[in-house]
């Protein structure tokens, strides 16, 4: 059966430096469901990254939320959703 899901987000995120960003694109990565992982520098400065993220796959806004928060990582804003079909 189909149902709707997010299948597209593009988020703006503030981050600690560490995890570097290819590690942080994984850690994200490693949610189930997750197709891609897309992430883009925007602003650096003494303490803190505000990168672009986009994910595509089957996401759970909260799950993706509450993952970031281990590495202190926090969602500023929703940018872009986009909601289709996903298959079960």
């Amino acid at each position: 059966m189909d149902q709707l899901m997010i299948i597209y987000i593009v988020l703006d995120v503030l981050k600690l430096h560490q995890p570097n960003l290819p590690d942080f694109a994984v850690f994200i990565k490693e949610l189930e469901g997750i197709e891609k992982v897309d992430v883009n520098v925007i602003e650096i400065d003494d303490k803190t990254e505000s990168i672009k993220v986009i994910i595509e796959g089957i996401i759970d806004y909260k799950s993706i939320s509450a993952h970031m928060i281990k590495v202190g990582a926090e969602i500023k804003s929703v940018d872009q959703v986009v909601v289709g079909h996903a298959r079960e």
